[in-house]
């Protein structure tokens, strides 16, 4: 396994962008529109995986392992197609979830296939997809390593309860990173960044999905029940801190070039990107805060009228055997959701691959484990008074 990647500017997480972006179709999926929505007796098509030994992947840039020696080639889908002899055509197609739902939702809405038998958004977007019937459940009986190695903490988020019709590829933390030799003191808590030696040095996510739960933990809430009450407190808390010039501003994916210059010492950040950016930068802490952060994930779905169900699913099912999980997490970096992995890369002799099994921020210990907290997604009925909120502070 390669674990010392280089690391990139544009890493996968940081593609993502602030909601808003999506237009009519967009508003469209956040207000659930009845119309859109496709029942259960009308997302299955006649399956073709038996005679067409095959399957079609999107997923993000950046996040899938390549060959140390031609960066077209992945290992761990060379090895499903070996052993199963089905073959993954495997596209790199997924920037942004807002453009994403534009590109696929038309075909969605008019009970067209999408040519998509297996794809990778954020849970956030899952939601909407869940909500609007556009997804279907997997067969679990042809899935047995994500019955048994799924990570517990991700098994029953509140948009697919019991993980009927999603299955995490990655996750990950949004917490505080920070410059602790410049800064000269240690971060503690979310409060701990309106401290007045780092007025005009602090940035915040600019997506409202992204932003709001770690900035509800640092007030007490619990994300798993908040309110909108909850929301608009923690805006007016924001509000203050921008017009009094305490935050710098509010970023989507350079937040890591603010980090490194030290026009920033503390941000809002991705556990990902941290990893990476503290092998030329060490000085660069990631804070899980005191009050708790937010487990996101990204996670594979079938989508409606897919030709090739049963080879997604053994596709899946694939990823989740620990072997393949920890070659995944040794490039990718993220939290893998197979804690068994984590005994694999121990055992490994490589000195830095074993290492990678003691790193919290891919493998979280128990301490860590008990501070995160998966955040109850936004209602679509939610939706459109909190983006109008949040996106009326940060400027979008």
């Amino acid at each position: 396994m390669r674990t010392n990647r280089s690391v990139s500017p544009l890493s996968r997480r940081n593609l993502l962008r602030a909601l808003g972006g999506g237009g009519a179709l967009g508003a469209l999926a956040g207000c659930g529109v009845q119309a859109a929505y496709i029942g259960p007796e009308d997302r299955a098509a006649s399956d073709r995986s038996a005679r067409e030994r095959r399957l079609t992947f999107a997923n993000w840039p950046l996040y899938i392992d390549t060959d140390d020696e031609d960066e077209s080639l992945r290992p761990t889908l060379a090895a499903f197609e070996e052993r199963t002899g089905i073959s993954v055509r495997y596209t790199e197609e997924i920037n942004d979830n807002d453009e994403f739902f534009g590109k696929i939702s038309p075909s969605l809405i008019n009970g067209q296939e999408t040519g998509r038998d297996l794809i990778v958004i954020s849970d956030w977007m899952c939601a909407r997809f869940v909500r609007l019937g556009w997804v279907q459940e997997m067969d679990r009986s042809r899935q047995p390593n994500v019955t048994k190695y799924l990570d517990p903490l991700l098994r029953d988020p509140h948009f697919d309860r019991g993980r009927k019709s999603t299955v995490p590829w990655q996750s990950g933390i949004t917490g505080i990173a920070y410059n602790r030799k410049a800064l000269g003191r240690e971060l503690r808590s979310v409060s701990d960044l309106w401290a007045d030696d780092l007025k005009g040095k602090v940035t915040l996510l600019s997506g409202l999905d992204e932003a709001f739960a770690l900035l509800m933990q640092g007030e007490g809430v619990d994300i798993t029940r908040w309110r909108a009450d909850d929301f608009h407190n923690v805006c007016d808390r924001v509000e203050k801190l921008v017009d009094s010039r305490h935050i710098r501003r509010f970023t989507g994916n350079d937040y890591l070039k603010d980090l490194e210059s030290g026009d920033v010492l503390a941000c809002q950040a991705y556990s990902g990107d941290v990893i990476q950016l503290q092998a030329d930068k060490p000085e660069i802490e990631f804070l899980i805060p005191e009050e708790g952060a937010e487990l996101w994930s990204e996670s594979l779905m079938i989508p409606n009228l897919a030709r090739h169900k049963a080879n997604a699913e053994l596709l899946v099912d694939h990823y989740y055997d620990p072997e393949v999980a920890a070659e995944l997490a040794a490039w990718v970096n993220y939290v893998c959701p197979v804690p068994a992995a984590r005994d694999v890369l121990a055992n490994s002799k490589d000195e830095e691959t074993a290492a990678l099994a003691e790193d919290p921020l891919i493998f979280p210990d128990d301490a860590m484990r008990s501070r995160l907290a998966i955040a109850r997604d936004i209602t679509p009925e939610e939706r459109p008074e909190l983006a109008k909120r949040w996106n009326g502070i940060v400027g979008l």
